[in-house]
């Protein structure tokens, strides 16, 4: 673990020999599971989770739903049906961001295949309310 110095020289941590990326490289879309420590230990609201999809991604219970991000910022959400895996964008997403997400959704769904997706339909219902979304797509393992 080394220490360097991150924005108004607050001390950041990081795994020693890591590289860190120039600023001007784009965030590579992500698929965050539900809980993930990204959405839920961030110091500035809003920096991951923008505040007009807060009410969409936080339930009332205190359950995260689990996140597409695009450039570092919850653009989604995303849920295993079977199969594979539904994505919904909360706004319109360009091609090189649809491309990321389904090569990320593709992966997982590898992943998840042998595994029964009926262990998350008790939160089936949030979907089922309704999730305005710009697009949706389904990606099959």
């Amino acid at each position: 673990m080394v220490r360097v110095t991150g924005p108004g020289r607050a001390p950041l941590f990081d795994v020693e020999g890591a590289t860190v990326p120039a600023e001007d490289v784009p965030t590579p879309p992500r698929l965050l599971p539900m809980w993930d420590s990204t959405l839920l230990a961030h110091a500035v609201p809003g920096r991951v989770v923008p505040e007009e999809y807060r009410p969409l991604v936080v339930r009332r219970n205190g359950d995260m739903l689990p996140c597409l991000l695009v450039g570092g910022q919850v653009a989604g959400v995303w849920r295993a049906i079977d199969g594979g895996l539904e994505l919904t964008a909360f706004r319109k997403l360009g091609t090189a961001a649809w491309r990321g997400l389904t090569d990320e959704a593709e992966k997982l769904s590898t992943l998840l295949a042998d595994r029964d997706p009926a262990v998350y339909r008790r939160y089936g219902h949030w979907w089922d309310k309704g999730i305005p979304g710009a697009e949706t797509t389904r990606v099959r393992a």
